[in-house]
C-alpha cells in the first residue's frame, strides 16, 4: 500500500511574505503538488498532510534558535498554500486523508505517523512538499530506518536554493535509496 506525505506546503513556507518562505523555488511546484495529491487521491492511497506547527514564544523549541517564528498555531501562515489548499478543502472528509501537526523536521519524530501507516499495511511512501534539505529529508531518514521505500517527485519539492534542492535529490536517492521521478 502507498501513502503520500505532503510536507509543510504552507503559506509561511511558500509565499512571498511568510515568514520562512522558500518563494520562487516553492511557488514554482505548485501545480504539480496539487497534481499529484490529486493523483494520489484518486488512486485510492493514504495522504497524510504533516505540517509544523510551533507555539508563539516558545523559547524552548530548538528551532527558535535558528530561525525566525514561523508557522504558529492558529495563525495563516499553517494554511496549506494556494492550490495543494483548495485540494485539501475537497478531499480531507475522507477516511484516507489526515491532518498530522508536527513539531520537529521529521514528520515522524513525536506523532503517531509510523503506527498509523502500519495499521493500514503502507508500505511505500511518496514526498511532497518543502524544504527538501531539511523536513522532507529529515521526514526521509526515519522512514528509510524505519524500513519504508519512497519516491520523491523532484517537481514536487523545492529548497530555498537549487543547490540545496540538488544535493538533498543526490542525498535521498544514493545514501537512501529512494527514486527520484
Amino acid at each position: 500500500m502507498k501513502a503520500l506525505i505532503s510536507i509543510d506546503y504552507t503559506y509561511d513556507f511558500v509565499a512571498d511574505d511568510g515568514k520562512l518562505t522558500a518563494g520562487k523555488p516553492a511557488q514554482a511546484i505548485e501545480e504539480a503538488v496539487a497534481a499529484k495529491t490529486q493523483q494520489a487521491y484518486e488512486a485510492g492511497d493514504y495522504i497524510f498532510f504533516a505540517i509544523d506547527g510551533h507555539d508563539e514564544g516558545d523559547a524552548f523549541h530548538p528551532e527558535s534558535r535558528l530561525f525566525p517564528p514561523h508557522n504558529i498555531n492558529g495563525t495563516a501562515g499553517r494554511a496549506l498554500y494556494g492550490r495543494l489548499g483548495q485540494v485539501y478543502e475537497q478531499i480531507k472528509q475522507d477516511a484516507k486523508v489526515f491532518w498530522l501537526d508536527k513539531r520537529h523536521y521529521s514528520a515522524f519524530a513525536g506523532t503517531d505517523l509510523d503506527i498509523r501507516l502500519r495499521e493500514r499495511h503502507v508500505t511505500n511512501l511518496v514526498l511532497t512538499g518543502v524544504l527538501t534539505d531539511i523536513c522532507v529529508l529529515h521526514t526521509a531518514i526515519d522512514a528509510y530506518n524505519l524500513g519504508y521505500s519512497l519516491e520523491i517527485p523532484k517537481d514536487c519539492v523545492a529548497s530555498l536554493t537549487p543547490e540545496n534542492n540538488q544535493w538533498a535529490l543526490n542525498h535521498l536517492q544514493n545514501v537512501l535509496g529512494a527514486v527520484i521521478k
